[in-house]
C-alpha cells in the first residue's frame, strides 16, 4: 500500500455509465484515482471501489467524502452530497483558475455550465431527456457500424468531408446511417458527419457565448479528440480539454467537503 499522509478528502462521481473516485491532498492535487463502469448495485460497488482507492493512497475510513453524479444519494458514508453542476464548476475552476464555460459531455447527459471567479455557477443548461445530444448517440451508432469508439478519431482524421446526418433522434439517425452505408458513403465520412451533428446539437444547447469567453470540456466524451475538434467548428472558437476530463466532477466533490 502506498502511504500518502496528507490526504485531505475523497470525492466520488457516480455517473450513469462510469464510476469515478479521487483522493486529494491539502493543495487539491489528485493523489489517487479509480475509474470503472457503473454497476447496478451502486452501494456495493462504491464500498469496494472506495476500499481500493483508500488502499492506493493510505486514506483512513475517517477521510471526508463528497459524492456527486446521478447515483450520489447511494454513496454510503458521504460527508456531503452535491449536484453535478456545482461539482463540475468547482473542479473546473480549480484546474484552470479562471472563469469560463464548461461543456461536460457525458454518456447520458450533457451540461453547459457558466462559472465565475471562485468557481460559482452563474447559469447552466442541461440535456438529459434525449440521447441525441450525448455520448450515447455516438456509442449506439458506432456500435451499429461495428467501429470501436477509440478508433473514431483516426477514421475522422482520414475523412475528406462530413456526410450530413439530418435525423435528430438516435433511433432515426441509426436507420439513416445504415441507409447511407447501403448507398456507398464511406464509413469515415459518415462518422465525421455523426460528430458534426452531435457538435451542432451541443452548440445549440450552449446558446450565445460572450466575446472572449473561454470554453472548456470535461467528461468521458472529451477523451475523443474528434469530438473536441467538431465542437471547435460548431462553436467557432477554441476549446480546451481539461486534464483528466473524466475526473472533474469527482475532484469538485472532494474539494467541497
Amino acid at each position: 500500500m502506498t502511504e500518502v499522509s496528507n490526504v485531505l478528502a475523497l470525492g466520488v462521481d457516480v455517473g450513469s455509465t462510469t464510476w469515478k473516485g479521487v483522493a486529494i491532498d491539502s493543495a487539491g492535487n489528485i493523489v489517487a484515482q479509480h475509474v470503472e463502469p457503473t454497476e447496478a448495485r451502486i452501494e456495493v460497488q462504491t464500498e469496494r471501489a472506495l476500499d481500493s482507492l483508500r488502499e492506493a493512497c493510505g486514506a483512513g475510513e475517517d477521510a471526508a467524502l463528497g459524492a456527486t453524479g446521478y447515483g450520489r444519494k447511494r454513496v454510503p458514508g458521504a460527508s456531503r452530497v452535491l449536484t453535478e453542476i456545482t461539482c463540475h464548476a468547482r473542479g473546473a475552476f480549480h484546474l484552470i483558475h479562471r472563469p469560463g464555460v464548461l461543456i461536460d459531455f457525458g454518456g447520458q447527459d450533457t451540461k453547459i455550465i457558466r462559472f465565475g471567479d471562485g468557481g460559482e455557477v452563474q447559469d447552466f443548461a442541461m440535456n438529459d431527456k434525449c440521447a441525441a445530444g450525448t455520448g450515447r448517440f455516438l456509442e449506439v451508432i458506432l456500435g451499429r457500424l461495428e467501429v470501436p469508439l477509440d478508433e473514431a478519431p483516426e477514421l475522422v482524421a482520414n475523412a475528406h468531408r462530413a456526410v450530413a446526418i439530418s435525423s435528430t433522434c438516435t433511433v432515426f439517425a441509426e436507420s439513416e446511417v445504415i441507409s447511407l452505408v447501403a448507398q456507398g458513403e464511406p464509413v469515415p465520412e459518415i462518422i465525421m458527419g455523426l460528430h458534426a451533428a452531435l457538435a451542432s446539437r451541443v452548440a445549440a444547447l450552449a446558446g450565445r457565448l460572450h466575446d472572449g469567453e473561454m470554453v472548456f470540456m470535461s467528461g468521458g466524451v472529451a477523451l475523443n479528440r474528434a469530438m473536441a475538434d467538431a465542437l471547435v467548428v460548431a462553436l467557432r472558437r477554441p476549446i480546451e480539454v481539461l486534464p483528466d476530463p473524466q475526473l472533474v466532477g469527482a475532484l469538485g466533490a472532494a474539494l467541497a467537503v
